[in-house]
């Protein structure tokens, strides 16, 4: 069992950076790939960034290439979302997401935990 519990949200302007951090318990934090979902009022949760059980492959959705970065610490179980040069759009919910499976997947039902999500608001 894994328990994931997300930080680092706010309320920043356009232009402005966060950084999340996603802390897990549990044994198998480092035996799976992992995911930073984000849901907008109304809109679809969609995956923002994923990355592989030891780092070596990473995705990124085509809006937030270059200005988003996911790496994580399986001495730690964290994961982290470095968000730069925020955008008005990129405002939601962002939730953790742990597989225990080692590799990426944009489907949300691949993934087995999830925390409870940390607000993102971008400002104009």
């Amino acid at each position: 069992q894994v328990q994931l519990v997300e930080s680092g949200g706010g309320l920043v302007q356009a232009g402005g950076s966060l950084r999340l951090s996603c802390e897990a318990s549990g044994r198998t934090f480092s035996s799976g790939g992992m995911g930073w979902f984000r849901q907008a009022p109304g809109k679809e949760r969609e995956l923002a960034a994923a990355i592989s059980r030891s780092s070596e492959s990473t995705y990124y959705r085509d809006s937030v290439k270059g200005r988003f970065t996911i790496s994580r610490d399986n001495a730690k179980k964290t994961v982290f979302l470095q968000m730069n040069s925020l955008r008005p759009e990129d405002t939601g919910v962002y939730y953790c997401a742990a597989r225990t499976s080692w590799g990426i997947s944009p489907i949300k039902t691949e993934y087995n935990y999830w925390g409870q999500g940390t607000q993102v608001t971008v400002s104009s």
